[in-house]
C-alpha cells in the first residue's frame, strides 16, 4: 500500500508539473498571439499621437502649417542660409540658393521669393521647387524668412502703416543690397514674387523701389495699399476694398513720375481666401500709376491655355513699348495655393500650371536675363 501510494503521487506530480509546464507555454502563446500585439498597437498609438502633439506643437511655435526640413544640396548648387537685419530686433533669416557655375566672372541675375503666411523659406523652397527652376534658368533665387517676431503667422505685414511708409520693404531692400555684396548677382537683374502677403510685399517692393526691379509678381496676393489695419486687411482679401483716393496719391508722390515695374499676377478663381478680384485691383492699380503723358498700356485680347491634364489659364496681356508690361494670368478651378507646387506642402496644388516657370519666362522677356 505504500508503495503504491508513493507511485500515485509521483505520477501525480509528474501530471501537475507537466500541466504547470502546458500552462506557461499557453501563458507565452496568449502573450505572443494577442497580449504584444495590443501591446505594440498601444505603443504605435501612443507614438502617433505624440508625432501629431510635436508637430501640432512645431506647427504652434514655428506658424508654419506644414514645416519641412531645410533644403539640400541634391544636384548642381549649394544652399546656404544667412541672417540680416536693420538692429538687433530686425534680424531676418534668409536662404540664397547658388546654381553651379555662378561666379565672380560669370554672375548670374536674382529672383527674391517671398513666402506666404503659414510658412517660412524652407517650406516655400520644397513647395515652389525653387532650385530646379533656379538650375534650369542659371538663377540665383533669395528667399527672405519673416520670424514669428514680426508676425505670429509669419505673414509679411503689408497692411500695417509702418509697412506701407516702407518698414519692412527697407528691411527686404537692405537685405538684397547686403546679399548682392557678398554672392556674384548681375547689377540690374533682380526680380521680385511672392505667394499671399508674400505677393503683396513684393509688389510694394516694386512700388517703393521701380528703378530696382525689371519686373515684381504677386501669386494670389491681396493688392496693396488697400488696407491699414487687420480688420481692413480682411475687406481687402474678400475684394470689399481697394486703393482709394489718398492711396492713389500717396504713390504718385513714392513714385516721382516713374513707371512702376512690369507686373505679373497669378490668381486662382476658386480661391476662397483672397479673392480674384484682387488681381483685377492690382492690375488697375498700376494702370492707374502710369506716369502723367505717358501712352497707356494697351489691352490686347484675352487667351486660353492648357497644357496636358493641367489646370487651363486665361492669359490677359497689357503691351507697353512693345513688350508685355502686365499679365493677369487667371488659373482654372485653382484655391489659394502655388500652381504646380509640390504635393504634401500645405498652400501647394500640384495639379496646376508650373507658376515658377511662368514668372521666370514673363521677368525673362522684360530683362531678367536668365539663360
Amino acid at each position: 500500500m505504500g508503495r503504491g501510494r508513493s507511485s500515485g503521487a509521483k505520477l501525480w506530480a509528474a501530471l501537475n508539473k507537466s500541466a504547470a509546464r502546458n500552462a506557461r507555454r499557453m501563458q507565452r502563446v496568449v502573450a505572443k498571439a494577442v497580449a504584444r500585439p495590443m501591446t505594440d498597437a498601444i505603443v504605435r498609438h501612443a507614438v502617433r499621437q505624440s508625432t501629431a502633439m510635436t508637430r501640432a506643437a512645431q506647427r504652434a511655435l514655428s506658424g508654419v502649417v506644414s514645416p519641412a526640413l531645410a533644403p539640400g544640396g541634391r544636384g548642381s548648387g549649394r544652399w546656404e542660409e544667412g541672417v540680416w537685419g536693420l538692429g538687433l530686433l530686425a534680424q531676418h533669416r534668409y536662404r540664397i540658393f547658388i546654381p553651379s557655375g555662378v561666379t565672380a566672372s560669370r554672375p548670374a541675375p536674382m529672383l527674391v521669393l517671398l513666402h506666404g503666411c503659414g510658412q517660412d523659406s524652407a517650406s516655400f523652397a520644397v513647395a515652389t521647387r525653387a532650385a530646379a527652376a533656379a538650375r534650369v534658368a542659371r538663377c540665383v533665387v533669395l528667399m527672405p524668412e519673416q520670424p514669428v517676431q514680426a508676425n505670429a503667422q509669419r505673414c509679411w505685414n503689408w497692411f500695417r502703416p509702418a509697412a506701407q511708409g516702407g518698414g519692412e520693404t527697407t528691411l527686404l531692400m537692405a537685405m538684397i543690397d547686403h546679399v548682392r555684396q557678398r554672392y556674384p548677382i548681375r547689377s540690374g537683374r533682380i526680380s521680385a514674387l511672392g505667394l499671399s502677403a508674400g505677393g503683396a510685399m513684393a509688389l510694394m517692393l516694386g512700388l517703393h523701389y521701380p528703378e530696382r526691379f525689371v519686373a515684381v509678381g504677386s501669386h494670389s496676393g491681396a493688392v496693396p495699399y488697400s488696407a491699414t489695419n487687420a480688420a481692413q486687411a480682411a475687406r481687402a482679401m474678400r475684394g470689399q476694398r481697394r486703393p482709394d483716393a489718398q492711396a492713389l496719391t500717396t504713390l504718385r508722390l513714392l513714385l516721382a513720375g516713374r513707371r512702376p515695374p512690369p507686373l505679373l499676377l497669378l490668381h486662382g478663381d476658386a480661391d476662397a481666401v483672397v479673392g480674384f478680384g484682387n488681381a483685377t485691383a492690382a492690375a488697375s492699380l498700376w494702370l492707374d500709376l502710369q506716369p502723367p503723358g505717358a501712352p497707356a498700356p494697351a489691352a490686347l485680347p484675352s487667351r486660353r491655355v492648357q497644357r496636358g491634364a493641367r489646370r487651363a489659364v486665361d492669359v490677359i496681356d497689357w503691351i507697353a513699348d512693345g513688350l508685355p508690361y502686365i499679365r493677369l494670368v487667371r488659373i482654372d478651378g485653382l484655391g489659394h495655393a502655388w500652381s504646380g507646387g509640390s504635393a504634401g506642402q500645405a498652400f501647394s496644388d500640384p495639379s496646376g500650371p508650373d507658376a515658377l516657370k511662368i514668372a521666370l519666362r514673363f521677368f525673362s522677356v522684360n530683362g531678367l536675363g536668365i539663360d
